[in-house]
């Protein structure tokens, strides 16, 4: 029979593939395959759907297979945990191969779109990025904790523990002199990391079209643009803006019974740094809304727009934090409608 469906458990070094076939039968089990292996036996097998966990290389094996005229399509691991068959318990390479043969399968699976090599590459400038903003601050609390023990008590602003701290250099005692010096040395170290890497996700805006309509959008910048255009691409996974601001986790779980329906708080399940760049960028809209209609009061000639209308009145009636939730969404939503439809962003009046 001829093999329709195969499932494979990605490692670093040992592979297991489970095809099956018109029926439903098993008939390609390999519960161990060596890495230098894996690309002869899918390149010898016909046309099928491959299925495979959105994991480290993934992206790489997909690319691979595509080649050889097969659908290949990743799933979210969570999504695969239900079909193991042997449960919690029976957990291994073999028996998870097989339950990503069968997720695969099913009509109503939700996949993860495979990513260009050019869209990984931008990704990988925010995710070094990131991790130089991440060890920067870390460095910087170090520094704050460090001097405490001194009894020098800084402000959690870095500028602060900069200045206050390359000033207290010299009252340090012994060793400690020279320790806030070589911390101070590499805050300074990363702060030229990080502006290279500004300057790259600035080169990637302006090479991108879309990126430039996506900056059009109030709370969004180069980095959000560019981050949103190397995920999601051009939005051709998602049927609706609401999925998308779903799959960012900026929608309330439900935990409706009995006919009830009961929000609670956002899922904040997806892409934690797409998420964050979101929120953040819709607490600068807010604040800036909030100040167009405080201008718009006292000068008529200056009007708000729509949009500040409409955040500011968001946050009179539920509150600061949701209504940055709900600008974010909002902006989640439209972006991705941008990228889907290719139409340019009109500002309402």
């Amino acid at each position: 029979m001829t093999i329709i469906a195969v499932g494979i458990d990605l490692a670093k070094h040992v592979f297991a593939v489970h095809g099956v076939d018109e029926a439903g039968r098993a008939a390609l089990v390999r519960p161990s395959v060596a890495r230098d292996k894996l690309h002869e036996l899918i390149a010898t097998l016909p046309p099928c759907l491959i299925g495979m966990e959105a994991c480290t290389g993934a992206h790489h094996w997909a690319r691979l297979f595509i080649q050889h005229g097969h659908t290949v399509r990743l799933i979210a691991p969570k999504f695969v945990a239900p079909y193991r068959l042997s449960g919690k318990r029976g957990k291994n390479d073999a028996a998870d191969a097989q339950a990503i043969c069968e997720a695969v399968q099913r009509p109503q699976m939700r996949f993860v779109p495979v990513k260009s090599e050019a869209q990984q590459a931008q990704l990988m400038v925010h995710c070094a990025r990131q991790g130089f903003v991440k060890e920067r601050t870390a460095t910087i609390n170090r520094i704050r904790g460090l001097l405490a023990e001194f009894g020098h008590i800084l402000a959690a602003k870095a500028d602060t523990v900069r200045r206050q701290a390359a000033l207290l250099l010299e009252q340090l005692p012994g060793q400690s002199n020279r320790v806030i010096g070589d911390l101070l040395s590499q805050i300074h170290h990363l702060d030229q990391r990080i502006a290279e890497y500004d300057g790259l996700i600035r080169t990637m805006a302006r090479e991108d079209s879309r990126c430039a309509e996506l900056q059009r959008l109030s709370g969004l910048g180069q980095i959000t643009a560019t981050a949103l255009r190397a995920t999601i691409g051009n939005g051709a996974e998602f049927k609706c803006g609401r999925q998308v601001a779903a799959w960012l986790g900026l929608v309330p779980g439900q935990y409706s019974s009995g006919g009830k329906t009961r929000l609670g708080r956002i899922t904040k399940a997806g892409d934690t740094y797409l998420r964050t760049l979101l929120v953040l960028g819709a607490r600068a809209m807010l604040a800036a809304a909030q100040r167009a209609v405080a201008e718009e009061q006292e000068n008529p000639a200056k009007p708000a727009s729509q949009l500040a209308h409409w955040a500011a009145a968001l946050a009179a009636r539920r509150g600061h934090g949701k209504a940055v939730v709900a600008i974010a969404a909002k902006n989640a939503r439209l972006a991705w409608a941008m990228l889907r439809t290719g139409e340019d962003f009109r500002m309402p009046a």
